[in-house]
C-alpha cells in the first residue's frame, strides 16, 4: 500500500492540470457543465467550475486545492490503501473524468464488480495482482473511453501525452515500490520504452495498409461506380480504419517518450 502518496500524486496531476484555463470550449469550464451553460468561470489546478460552481476559481492556491483533492478524489478511489502507482494512476483518471469511471475502470482490470465503489475485494485484487500489468490495462482502457469522446478532436493530443506520462511514471513508482535497484528500474522502463516504439511501429504498417487498401481519393468513385452504396461504405470503413490506427499510433509514440523521460529521472 502506498499510504500518505497524495502528495507526490497531486504534484504529477497538477503538472498537466496547470494553472487557470478558460477555454469555452471546454464543458468544464462552464458552471452548468455544458458549453454556453451558467457562467464560464474557468478551470484551475484541475478545479472546474463543472464540479465547483461556486467557487472562486481564477484566485484559487494551491493550498486551496489540496483538501479538494483529498476529499473529493483520493478519499473515493481509497488512495491510502492502494499500491504504488496504482494509486496515481486511479487518482489522475479521476481528476480527468470522475472517480466513479476511473474506479470501474480499476475494476474491470483486476475482475471485480463494476460497481464503481472501492470495497475489499477490489483492494484485495489490485494488491495481489500485478501492479505493471494492472497501471498498463487501466490506462488502456482510460484512452479507449477519451477518444470516444465528441470532444477529442479537440484536446485528444494532449490527453494522449497526459495519460502515457501517468502511466510511465505510475509504473516507475510501480517498481521502486518493490525495492529494486535504480539502475534495474531505469532498464525495466527502457524495455518499456522499446516495447512502446516496435508497438508504434508495427500500427505505422498497419495504417498503411489500411490506407493503400481503399485507393482512398479516386478509389471511393471506383468502388462506388462498380458495386454502389457497398464499395463506398468499404471506403470509408477503411478511411475511418486508417485514422483510427493513426491515432492509436501517435499514443504508442508518447508512451514511447513517456517512458524515456521517466527513465531519464532515475
Amino acid at each position: 500500500m502506498a499510504a500518505g502518496n497524495l502528495r507526490k500524486c497531486l504534484d504529477i496531476t497538477l503538472s498537466h492540470e496547470g494553472g487557470l484555463s478558460v477555454d469555452r470550449r471546454d464543458p468544464g469550464n462552464w458552471t452548468g457543465g455544458k458549453v454556453g451553460h451558467g457562467v464560464l468561470k474557468g478551470t484551475k489546478y484541475g478545479v472546474a467550475a463543472s464540479a465547483h460552481p461556486s467557487l472562486d476559481i481564477r484566485n484559487l492556491t494551491k493550498s486551496d486545492v489540496e483538501p479538494i483533492y483529498w476529499e473529493k478524489y483520493w478519499l473515493p478511489i481509497c488512495g491510502d490503501q492502494l499500491p504504488a502507482g496504482i494509486d496515481l494512476a486511479v487518482f489522475d483518471y479521476g481528476v480527468n473524468s470522475g472517480p466513479e469511471r476511473s474506479i470501474k475502470a480499476l475494476q474491470k482490470v483486476v475482475g471485480a464488480d463494476q460497481d464503481g465503489v472501492i470495497g475489499p475485494l477490489t483492494l484485495r485484487r489490485a494488491q495481489l495482482l500485478p501492479p505493471v500489468d494492472t497501471i498498463k490495462r487501466h490506462c488502456a482502457s482510460r484512452m479507449s473511453f477519451l477518444r470516444g469522446l465528441r470532444t477529442w478532436q479537440t484536446f485528444g493530443r494532449g490527453w494522449s501525452r497526459r495519460v502515457a506520462d501517468i502511466e510511465a511514471r505510475a509504473v516507475s513508482m510501480a517498481l521502486t515500490a518493490e525495492g529494486l535497484p535504480p539502475a534495474v528500474v531505469k532498464g525495466r522502463l527502457e524495455e518499456e520504452q522499446v516495447r512502446a516504439r516496435v508497438d508504434a511501429n508495427n500500427k505505422t504498417a498497419a495504417a498503411g495498409g489500411a490506407g493503400a487498401a481503399g485507393g482512398l481519393s479516386s478509389g471511393a468513385e471506383i468502388l462506388y461506380g462498380d458495386f454502389g452504396w457497398v464499395g463506398l461504405a468499404l471506403a470509408v470503413l477503411l478511411v475511418v480504419a486508417a485514422i483510427y490506427l493513426a491515432i492509436r499510433v501517435k499514443h504508442s509514440l508518447d508512451r514511447a517518450d513517456a517512458y524515456g523521460e521517466s527513465a531519464k529521472r532515475m
